[in-house]
């Protein structure tokens, strides 16, 4: 288990983060609309991209999971940036951090902490694990068994932790950010359903293209610009943008739509597992912040069939025939949302 360095941690786990956003940021209020809302998510997108070259819709998406409460999953094959834009993002925020590798032998009193004897008071005493940060950075989630990754099960749902019979809330806003490869690569186990469905969304970085390849071998090359990172905002403002996002509006009309589409998983001949009641609310939150990052005040059903496929499709799990047809939940999400009528903007 690491650490990333003590600048880009707040004073204690779970705080809201010290003050060196403040210069980078200027501190200025971004205030309780969209206005505000578009500089400071403007700030934070521009301050990641500058780290992970030509990923915008990656960007975008990572974004959007931590402005609608969620967490995010990031899946594809080792050494292209999958944890790079964990911890660009993270960095990016003035707010306390922590990275744990997944290995093995982890076990779960790892992540969410253990009460250890003190002898001089004689008594038991909680030792936070790395849970205890704002945003939490789990590097190859799944190369852990699958009883330590349960440890996260609890924290990501309901924001607390429980260790010998005591509740220990999380300080908003929490985040985890899982990278993992894919289930065909050595040492890995396979996630389970119930930890997949806490994941708001799931996205791959995809290979860059040459010209993106060449600016990173440019950027790259000396040094990381990782390290020249500095937040570009507060733990505040994150809590503030969250507050607008909670208030964008959305039509009765594109409510049904969501729940159209989530309902039509279940029923799919080529899926043996449709979409939970979970992903209808996190489909719906997601879309919430995707318009405001657009300076809408309202969601469109554009919104949400662009989230539909990173929302939904990593919960789903095909049947065997669709398997062996090689046809994956991300083809069945992407023809559904083809086929399933769009509600008209009068309705």
């Amino acid at each position: 288990m690491e650490t990333d360095p003590p600048a880009s941690r707040g004073t204690r786990p779970g705080s809201a983060g010290g003050g060196g956003a403040e210069g980078a940021a200027g501190r200025e209020g971004p205030g309780r609309g969209l206005a505000g809302l578009v500089q400071v998510a403007d700030r934070i997108r521009g301050a990641v991209e500058s780290v992970i070259e030509g990923k915008p819709k990656a960007v975008r998406l990572a974004l959007t999971v931590l402005l609608a409460e969620g967490h995010l999953l990031i899946e594809d094959v080792p050494g292209v940036g999958k944890t790079m834009l964990a911890k660009a993002l993270a960095r990016s925020v003035d707010c306390s951090v922590r990275r744990v590798q997944f290995t093995p032998d982890l076990l779960p009193s790892d992540i969410t902490g253990v009460s250890a004897y003190n002898q001089e008071l004689r008594e038991f005493e909680f030792k936070p694990g790395p849970v205890f940060a704002n945003i939490v950075v789990g590097d190859e989630i799944n190369r852990a068994s699958p009883k330590t990754q349960s440890a996260l099960l609890e924290c990501m749902e309901e924001r607390q932790v429980t260790v010998d019979g005591t509740t220990y809330a999380l300080e908003p806003p929490f985040m985890v950010i899982s990278t993992q490869n894919p289930v065909e690569m050595e040492g890995t186990y396979p996630l389970p359903e119930a930890q997949r469905d806490r994941f708001t969304a799931r996205i791959s970085m995809g290979y860059p293209d040459p010209a993106s390849e060449l600016e990173m071998l440019d950027a790259h090359g000396g040094s990381s610009p990782l390290d020249r990172l500095t937040p570009v905002a507060h733990a505040s403002d994150v809590r503030e943008l969250i507050e607008v996002v909670r208030r964008q509006h959305v039509a009765a009309s594109v409510r049904q739509y969501a729940i159209d589409l989530v309902t039509a998983t279940r029923k799919h001949p080529e899926l043996r597992l449709g979409a939970s009641p979970r992903a209808t609310l996190h489909l719906v939150r997601a879309a919430r912040a995707y318009a405001a990052l657009d300076d809408r005040d309202y969601v469109l059903p554009d919104d949400v069939q662009e989230l539909a496929v990173p929302v939904l499709a990593h919960r789903l799990l095909p049947t065997a025939e669709a398997q062996v047809e090689r046809r994956r939940p991300e083809q069945v999400v992407a023809d559904l949302v083809r086929r399933l009528p769009v509600p008209s903007p009068g309705r």
